[in-house]
């Protein structure tokens, strides 16, 4: 009787911690993504100013501290370059830098690259939902993924779907499938929806999920080629 009562007790106890433990491994890694930014510049001028008066400014000097400076640096600095990017210098600015990376042949590819992910998930391609589910790794389980582009199948013209695939709880990186779009399950989901539940691997969903793709409606049967019969000839009234 004790033994089925600790296991019950514990497998509560890990379901309710689960979700603060991926709250917190999500929030870490952001925390430590926008605090590593900044560090290399923040860092040298705390302990600077810490050396001008070691004994009243000595904290400016803890980890602590120095983390915490360099994620509001951070934050100030991402939030100044989306207001400079909405004015006409901002904008300016940016096409110049844009024309520097482009002169670097390995930066422009990856800068390039990334811009252009980043602009085709704001916008919705054509005939399509932007988030959709696709069968991978085998047809019993779903994928989140984000149609990225619609294509054509050469001689056929079927159209065919670019679909990225990104991990949890990284959604940097990932995988990307080619589907045909008639195996593509369509969601009602936005980008910032389907972004929440994969980092939070899944915590963060709606109750109900579409899983099966749409059936569509197999083709009438084409007509037989051939000569049309004749129509059967009336027999004629008998002589009198």
């Amino acid at each position: 009787m004790r033994t089925p009562t600790l296991q019950r007790l514990f497998l509560t106890g890990l379901l309710t911690l689960l979700p603060l433990w991926l709250t917190l491994i999500v929030v870490k890694f952001v925390f430590a993504l926008l605090s590593d930014i900044s560090r290399p510049i923040t860092g040298p001028i705390l302990q600077r100013i810490a050396s001008v008066d070691p004994q009243a400014l000595g904290w400016l000097t803890d980890s602590w501290v120095q983390t915490l400076l360099a994620l509001v640096a951070t934050l100030l600095l991402i939030l100044f370059t989306g207001a400079m990017s909405r004015r006409v210098f901002g904008q300016q600015l940016l096409r110049w830098i844009e024309t520097l990376i482009g002169r670097v042949p390995f930066a422009s590819t990856i800068y390039g690259s990334a811009r252009q992910l980043l602009n085709i998930l704001q916008t919705k391609p054509g005939g399509t939902q932007r988030v959709v589910l696709i069968d991978f790794p085998h047809d019993q389980m779903k994928s989140v993924g984000f149609v990225t582009r619609v294509l054509r199948e050469e001689g056929t013209g079927r159209e065919l779907a670019a679909v990225y695939v990104p991990t949890t709880p990284n959604p940097t990186s990932g995988y990307l499938e080619i589907v045909p779009i008639e195996k593509l399950t369509p969601t009602d989901w936005s980008v910032d929806q389907a972004m929440g539940f994969i980092i939070s691997g899944g915590a963060i969903s709606p109750d109900t999920i579409p899983f099966s793709a749409p059936r569509t409606a197999a083709p009438a049967p084409a007509p037989a080629s051939g000569p049309a019969p004749s129509p059967t000839a009336e027999p004629s009234p008998g002589r009198a």
